[in-house]
């Protein structure tokens, strides 16, 4: 695996490792922010294994975090050579980890939060997973092309109303941006997290995506919960 990129891990609860969740932590955490979503998503993920990899340099803004890129950033952030060098390790991550665990593209799925989902959209929207999860998070403007003519993965975006960190116009900006199959859910008076019905969605989508019922996304659009 890439030098320098890793972080905590668990195991399949099956004890097979048939798909791979990566989660990316938001600006100012760490991989240890969202394991325990391993523990959350065992049940209806039975064969899936997880990584929280730590993101690559220091914080800022808070000594003991971690960021993947500084904020905030100016100019096309798609020249950005903070943003360029942070998709370029996770990309080579993503291929290292694939490779480690004899699994192809398509059963590993991205959840970010924060400033992690921003790298999850951008990264897992030029690839072919299986999915993305996006936590309280935006793509990049306008998200990265993709290297072929596929259709983009699968999108779950959930956002807190009352979020005043990464506001809801940002999640509503990003559907506009988006052109391939995409689920949402708005959480009535939640601010800059991730709550039960958050994760209960995301837990939903992934075991969808992970199966043989992706076709259930061919719409552009939905609303769940």
């Amino acid at each position: 695996m890439t030098v320098g990129l890793d972080g905590p891990r668990a195991a399949s609860a099956s004890g097979k490792t048939r798909q791979l969740v990566i989660f990316l932590h938001g600006y100012g955490a760490d991989g240890n922010d969202l394991i325990g979503l391993a523990q959350q998503w065992a049940d209806v993920l039975p064969d899936a294994a997880f990584v929280a990899p730590h993101a690559p340099n220091p914080c800022a803004q808070a000594p003991m975090g971690r960021q993947w890129y500084p904020i905030p950033t100016t100019g096309d952030p798609h020249s950005n050579p903070d943003i360029l060098a942070a998709l370029d390790g996770l990309d080579r991550f993503i291929i290292d980890e694939c490779e480690a665990a004899a699994l192809s593209e398509i059963s590993v799925a991205l959840v970010g939060f924060s400033q992690g989902a921003r790298m999850a959209l951008d990264a897992g929207l030029r690839r072919d997973c299986a999915g993305i999860v996006g936590y309280s998070g935006t793509t990049l403007e306008p998200p990265r092309p993709r290297a072929n003519s596929a259709m983009p993965p699968p999108v779950l975006l959930c956002h807190g109303d009352a979020d005043q960190v990464v506001p809801i116009n940002a999640m509503f900006d990003t559907l506009a941006r988006l052109t391939g199959p995409v689920r949402w859910h708005v959480a009535a008076g939640l601010g800059h997290g991730i709550d039960g019905d958050g994760l209960a969605l995301g837990g939903k989508f992934l075991r969808t995506v992970f199966s043989d019922e992706r076709s259930t996304f061919a719409s552009a659009m939905a609303v769940e919960g």
